[in-house]
């Protein structure tokens, strides 16, 4: 479930949490993923409203105002971790308010039918233009840590699932980054059974809440909001149908939120033999290396644009250093005590912006920097492989699955 709810801002929210309540309690899904559920009040109310459906509950705090993420389960919530990333936008643009929330990637680990799963939720940057994307590198970065983050705290898991709100169109660079480094299937592809918006939308012009501009230039409506899975050497993961919301509610005067949510059914697939088993990787090495190439080369001019913005950054204490030195000094001052003491505070406040900013953007960078240096590490292995190593054939075998019985699986967002 997508939900877009910051109290005394949101339109209907408390209306909106009680139907969303309301709604898990009665489709009884395995397990809800949340996410802008900003208020840790909302989420308490939730958490009481479903105690009997879903007992297992976690919220994920992070940023001044929270990660957003809250998960519900009916199966115990065994183990829990939060990765906040290191890039989310800027502070001083607050009516985008992206850096207050502490986007991040939060991991809860549920048995499921005697298999341990490895269940993500995650929201990723906002994109506020489509032309002219500021933020495009700070989303590059949140996916290249993502997919980091899944890589390096799957392993071992029978089943791994990820589900939020990406912010990005299915064949957008940070998309294709994170499912071709993770091997995560994208349900909606793999589905034999959808029912919701055309084209698998999650975002549609015909919900209340929408606000127009932000579907600029895709009229009907665009898909960001995403269910992805991945089996294991001894389980087969299948989405056996997909479904969503579509904007209003039967007898409900408005929508449950302005993206619509996702619903999947999950069958699962034991195999004796572990070679039988789905753990394909990613796509072919030459493919990720185009991969890892583009997104180094958005990552580099977000390095070039963020180093010009600490360059001006440090005009501006330069600057303000000087006239506050000039405002002082006896033999140039010619203003009064009220009108000196005013330009000396103009002066100070102007030298304190810019050692924040110049502070905030040497720490930018740095991130910028460090991921670089990842996926070169990245494009340098798989080069190696490309060049070095001879592809090995896949083997068949000759073991049986065996159908794990009663294992259909569903999940809502």
């Amino acid at each position: 479930m997508f939900f877009r709810g910051i109290r005394f801002l949101s339109q209907h929210c408390a209306q909106r949490y009680e139907m969303i309540g309301e709604l898990l309690d009665r489709e009884q899904h395995d397990i809800a993923l949340l996410q802008e559920v900003w208020s840790e009040k909302d989420f308490l109310f939730l958490k009481g409203k479903l105690s009997s459906s879903h007992p297992y509950t976690h919220y994920f705090k992070s940023g001044v105002i929270g990660s957003g993420l809250a998960v519900f389960s009916k199966h115990r919530i065994q183990d829990a971790l939060l990765y906040q990333y290191s890039l989310n936008g800027y502070p001083y643009m607050v009516r985008h308010g992206d850096w207050f929330g502490g986007k991040a990637v939060g991991l809860v680990i549920v048995e499921v039918f005697g298999l341990k799963a490895h269940v993500y939720v995650t929201h990723l940057h906002a994109e506020y233009s489509r032309a002219q994307d500021e933020y495009l590198p700070h989303r590059i970065v949140q996916s290249w840590e993502l997919l980091q983050f899944v890589r390096h705290t799957s392993c071992g898991a029978d089943l791994v699932i990820l589900g939020g709100d990406l912010n990005m169109h299915p064949q957008d660079l940070g998309n294709r980054l994170l499912r071709s480094h993770t091997g995560l299937r994208d349900c909606y592809t793999e589905t034999d059974m959808f029912d919701g918006c055309e084209d698998g939308h999650t975002l549609i012009a015909d919900n209340h809440f929408t606000k127009k501009q932000d579907l600029i230039p895709f009229e009907k409506g665009i898909r960001i909001d995403y269910i992805l899975i991945k089996g294991s050497h001894g389980v087969n993961m299948k989405c056996e149908s997909l479904s969503t919301t579509k904007g209003s509610v039967a007898d409900k005067p408005f929508p449950y939120s302005d993206h619509e949510a996702l619903t999947a059914d999950l069958s699962l697939l034991r195999t004796q033999d572990s070679r039988n088993g789905e753990y394909r990787t990613s796509l072919p090495v030459s493919e990720r290396m185009e991969v890892v190439s583009e997104a180094r080369a958005v990552v580099k001019e977000g390095l070039c644009l963020t180093e010009a913005l600490r360059d001006k950054a440090l005009h501006l204490m330069c600057g303000a250093l000087l006239l506050l030195l000039l405002a002082f000094l006896p033999c140039l001052c010619h203003f009064s005590f009220t009108t000196t003491g005013f330009l000396g505070a103009v002066c100070m406040g102007a030298l304190l912006s810019g050692a924040l900013l110049y502070l905030l953007f040497t720490t930018h960078i740095k991130v910028l920097k460090e991921t670089e240096d990842q996926m070169l590490l990245t494009s340098n292995e798989l080069h190696t492989k490309l060049t070095g190593c001879t592809a090995s054939g896949s083997s068949s075998s000759d073991g049986s699955p065996e159908l794990q019985p009663s294992s259909s699986f569903k999940r809502e967002e």
